[in-house]
């Protein structure tokens, strides 16, 4: 397949590659593929869903390079001091930002708060309402998209500024690509439309109603600014000579933490960031709709993709290797 089949493939599917907007693909520094589709153009944005997550995972590590976050052990209270936790809660202080970034937090109730959370006025204390438990910290994996809200809420608490601005001023900026905005509203039938919408969005951020970015999902990027994002980390956090973020971070961030069950597949888990193979220096940053940044060290390969809304997408790793390598 060269790279106009593949084009025919995606524009003419029904299945799952049907909702792909936009393939980029950076080798060796170098710009080797850019494709569209669904009409959108290389530099129009989506809204990734989790990928969110992996952009939130460096963000942390910038702010620990900087020293406003002394390590990932260090506890999520502290950055909390005027919140006054549920009478009898104890679990809560005992939360690092290192369960945070491995999803092994623990969590009142079996499932999200999310209309107790997105209606209220600060997200993030919203949600540390869910956090602790009488059942302790047993180092189980759980996946919540709305803790993740919680390293936004100390990022901006360590750095003394909104997290949409320290992030367009330490990873955004220094890597050329355009800065963010805030989404700005935040009723239930925007947010149903966030996701669902499937026109091209400006390059903006989803947030609470003090502004406060979603953590967990809802930054809009392009495949390029994702692929670009997996150059920063396949160059150990250089770009173009400069230092963005530490190595020793991202090979924290990398290394599988945790061994994930059948519904993610098998795959490792780091901070925020997936392993999908036991044997294979190829890492990702995986959002819903299959939007994702796929980095391959071995190849030296980098790929971003987005997808409009279509849930149960879970074979882009497979398709980026099986479609997309051979063609670059």
């Amino acid at each position: 397949m060269n790279k106009e089949q593949l084009h025919e493939f995606v524009a003419e599917s029904t299945g799952n590659e049907s909702n792909i907007c936009q393939i980029h693909a950076v080798r060796d520094g170098a710009d080797v593929y850019d494709d569209c589709w669904r009409g959108f153009q290389t530099s129009d944005a989506m809204n990734v869903n989790s990928v969110t997550k992996g952009i939130t995972a460096l963000l942390t590590g910038i702010a620990l390079d900087r020293g406003l976050i002394r390590d990932v052990d260090q506890k999520v209270m502290d950055f909390f001091p005027d919140y006054v936790a549920k009478r009898g809660e104890k679990t809560i202080y005992d939360v690092t930002i290192r369960h945070l970034l491995t999803m092994t937090a623990p969590y009142k109730g079996r499932s999200e708060p999310w209309k107790k959370v997105c209606t209220s006025a600060d997200w993030t204390l919203a949600i540390l309402d869910h956090l602790g438990g009488r059942g302790g910290i047993t180092g189980e994996f759980r996946y919540a998209t709305l803790g993740i809200q919680i390293l936004a809420g100390i990022i901006e608490r360590a750095a003394g500024e909104k997290c949409i601005d320290f992030a367009n001023g330490n990873l955004f900026g220094p890597l050329e690509l355009p800065k963010r905005i805030l989404h700005g509203d935040s009723s239930k039938e925007d947010q149903y439309d966030y996701f669902m919408n499937r026109n091209p969005r400006k390059y903006e951020w989803y947030a609470d109603p003090r502004g406060c970015v979603t953590a967990g999902w809802g930054l809009c990027m392009s495949a390029k600014d994702m692929a670009v994002i997996g150059v920063l980390v396949l160059n150990g956090g250089l770009y173009n000579g400069k230092r963005i973020i530490s190595e020793e971070y991202l090979q924290d961030m990398l290394r599988p933490h945790l061994k994930l069950g059948e519904r993610f597949g098998f795959m490792n888990y780091g901070y925020l960031w997936y392993k999908p193979f036991d044997d294979k220096e190829v890492y990702a940053a995986i959002g819903d709709s299959g939007n994702i940044i796929y980095i391959n060290k071995e190849k030296n390969i980098s790929v971003g993709m987005t997808g409009t809304f279509k849930p149960r997408i879970f074979d882009r790793v497979e398709f980026i290797e099986q479609q997309v390598l051979p063609v670059i």
